[in-house]
């Protein structure tokens, strides 16, 4: 089934690059030429590929957050406002505490994962205690943050004078790698002589990554090795079972969703804390929560998978920007992006094919792999016995 499901996934993003270049053929563009555009805008050179990996990490995360809330049976659809949550906890905290270095990061990554665990519980609660659909109440939390983040912007203390923006966290709750060496006297001179170096470490490189990677494990591991996830899953495939067996579906709705919103909450926090160092006054969504369900749709939601899943797409849409420098269109990405995903939902369309052309070689004489769908129908034919 595991194998059955790389497959698949690799047939969808096939399919997905031959759409795209019909669609890059009719644009009038070469479909080879804008390939190796992409390509080389995300990984040609070191300041590329740092800031793929920049671009990856709230992915992953959300990815994540996604990917854990199906395996329980649930469907998060608040990634988003979690984030944007997680965001908000990680800046006061960073903005207001006075705190060592590494450990005042650590604090303001901590506020941000609480935040986003409390937005998720909520929606879990509000599951569990009056059987308010998940999909519905997470939208509505999703926009009630939206407009809480752009609220904070109201407060003096909080918005900078100068900008439409916050102030800006103080240095030492930074997560970004050598960050306070980068800006010294030595640090600057040495990164001048090595171009190298530099080209990887001046785009916001964070530690976000690490955290981002660990994470994953963290999650895989509880999802397939410990009694929390055992039960979360069991709730998940069979909740009338699982309470019959001794399960409180209501505690296990709650935990799922806030370990998911907690996933999302530290994407947020890893995004103010390790990249933009602020909030901006939004006028529409970010969206990190919503691409996070495209990554686990192409992770095929599984937790591990979710991270190479956030590099491909990260790698499409940072590379794909760069369209615009043959004289194409930089959405040509998102139709692709798109096209992987709906061919990656319908794996029964692809068993279809399959199962078609079995049987055409099979009717050629062609040797081919014994195929159970075209067999049991063939046993069903004879009565169920074989000749």
């Amino acid at each position: 089934m595991k194998r059955n499901r790389i497959v698949y996934t690799l047939l969808a993003m096939v399919l997905g690059m031959i759409v795209g270049s019909i669609v890059l053929l009719i644009s009038g563009t070469n479909p080879i030429e804008a390939y190796k555009v992409i390509f080389v805008g995300a990984f040609g050179k070191p300041k590329y590929i740092s800031w793929t990996i920049v671009k990856a990490i709230p992915l992953i995360l959300t990815g994540l957050s996604v990917a854990f809330a199906f395996n329980t049976g649930l469907f998060n659809i608040g990634a988003e406002g979690q984030y944007i949550v997680g965001s908000i906890g990680a800046l006061l905290a960073g903005l207001f505490l006075n705190l060592p270095p590494v450990i005042h990061g650590i604090v303001a990554l901590l506020c941000g994962l609480l935040c986003g665990f409390v937005w998720g519980a909520l929606v879990g609660f509000f599951k569990s205690k009056f059987q308010v659909n998940e999909v519905i109440s997470s939208i509505m939390m999703n926009w009630i943050a939206f407009y809480l983040s752009n609220y904070l912007l109201s407060f003096s203390s909080i918005k900078s004078i100068e900008s439409d923006t916050s102030y800006s966290i103080k240095d030492s709750a930074s997560i970004r790698i050598l960050g306070a060496w980068k800006k010294s006297a030595a640090g600057k001179e040495f990164l001048k002589g090595n171009k190298f170096l530099r080209d990887i470490l001046n785009p916001p490189i964070n530690w976000g990554i690490v955290i981002a990677i660990i994470a994953a494990i963290v999650i895989w591991y509880i999802l397939k090795k410990t009694t929390l996830g055992y039960e979360l899953r069991a709730v998940g495939f069979n909740r009338k079972a699982a309470e019959y067996g001794g399960i409180d579906i209501n505690k296990a709705i709650m935990k799922s969703m806030g370990i998911a919103g907690a996933l999302s909450g530290l994407a947020g926090a890893i995004t103010v804390l390790g990249v933009s160092g602020d909030i901006g006054m939004m006028a529409a969504q970010e969206g990190y929560g919503f691409d996070g369900m495209a990554v686990s749709l192409i992770a095929g939601n599984g937790p591990l998978g979710t991270i190479p899943a956030a590099i491909l797409y990260a790698g499409l849409m940072y590379g794909g920007g760069k369209l615009t420098t043959i004289g194409t269109y930089s959405e040509v990405v998102d139709i692709i992006v798109g096209i992987m995903i709906l061919f990656i939902a319908m794996p029964k369309l692809l068993d279809m094919l399959k199962f078609f052309s079995n049987k055409r070689k099979r009717e050629t004489g062609r040797d081919v792999a014994p195929d159970p769908i075209l067999d049991s129908k063939k046993n069903e034919g004879m009565g169920g016995k074989d000749e």
